[in-house]
């Protein structure tokens, strides 16, 4: 190491230190400015694939419709599920189609898993219109004020259950209650349902006088009256309540083999489907649509359309046609 006097004399010696040091520097800093300008160029290249990329996402986020009725145009509806999914779109794909035509505005229809997924979805305004069940009905309605009972099947003012057994019970059809189910393996439809549940559980109650689960060797809910039927005529199950539009469709389709299952037992009339309408679309949609959609169902001419239900015509309802449903919730404990 050199002293600082001795640099001070030979500054010559400082530039020897010193430029390779700067030539090192300046090299370095050759290869430091290449590597950010191929970066740059890197960038370049790709800010418009970049870009392309944010502007698809955004259109794909703002196509995908929001899953509740506020947040778009369009006047919604849904179906409790009674039957098989691909049934129920064949149906009410139609009905959304018809509706659309009529009202002139946007209509869609969506499908739910479940009855209780039907009455949440029109208590969030996720739908504004439904074709509910006697119960599903009821139960909606209390949820929601204001909204009402606007049209039902003209056979839903009296509509009726089927009790079926597999023919390995050895069980025929009677006038009279079939007490002699007591101890067999039964099967309801939905929880939610009034044709699959409330009505059945209210005829065993008052004729048998005990809660099924203390009447039965077992008790199972299937989901929907197809599924109703298909356990049963399977033996899956012995006995069963089920629909009797349900079984009627099933019979003209051939999918009922009448030497596996069979009616033991028609219930009481009592009121049924419906369409109900939430209170406020007329704030959504012009004064006077909800009368409207009250019309157009209720002018259902169509014989192709009014056999996807089936029904033979649309009647006016009213939320009191369904009072005696309320009642017989409440009495079974299903309401409070």
């Amino acid at each position: 190491i050199r002293s600082t006097s001795h640099r001070l004399a030979h500054p010559e010696s400082c530039c020897v230190l010193i430029l390779p040091r700067l030539l090192a520097y300046d090299t370095h800093e050759k290869k430091d400015e290449k590597i950010m300008l191929k970066n740059i160029s890197k960038i370049n290249y790709l800010r418009p694939k970049f870009v392309l990329l944010m502007l698809i996402s955004v259109w794909v986020a703002m196509s995908i419709p929001l899953s509740t009725g506020k947040a778009s145009d369009a006047f919604v509806f849904t179906a409790i599920p009674d039957e098989d999914e691909s049934r129920l779109r064949q149906r009410f794909n139609k009905v959304a189609s018809y509706l659309e035509n009529k009202l002139g505005v946007a209509v869609t229809y969506i499908p739910v898993k479940s009855y209780a997924a039907a009455v949440a979805a029109f208590r969030n305004d996720q739908v504004q219109l439904a074709w509910f069940g006697g119960l599903s009905g009821v139960r909606a309605r209390i949820l929601v004020p204001g909204s009402e009972a606007i049209a039902q099947g003209f056979e839903d003012q009296a509509f009726f259950n089927y009790f079926i057994a597999h023919s390995s019970t050895g069980l025929m059809r009677s006038d009279e209650f079939p007490k002699n189910i007591a101890g067999k393996i039964f099967t309801f439809g939905s929880k939610g349902s009034k044709s699959g549940g409330l009505i059945p559980v209210f005829h065993i109650r008052k004729n048998l006088k005990k809660a099924p689960n203390d009447i039965f060797q077992k008790v199972g809910f299937s989901g929907n009256h197809t599924r109703t039927i298909q356990l049963v005529q399977s033996g899956a199950y012995q006995v069963g309540a089920v629909n009797s539009k349900v079984w009627e469709t099933e019979m003209k389709a051939g999918k009922i083999d009448s030497s596996k299952v069979s009616i033991i037992w028609k219930t009481p009339p009592y009121p049924n489907y419906q369409w109900s309408i939430r209170g406020d679309v007329d704030k959504r949609w012009g004064s006077g649509f909800k009368t409207r959609v009250r019309e157009v169902l209720l002018n259902i001419k169509d014989p192709d359309l009014l056999a996807s239900y089936p029904r033979t015509s649309f009647v006016p309802a009213s939320n009191s046609d369904y009072q005696p449903i309320l009642d017989v919730a409440k009495a079974i404990k299903l309401i409070d």
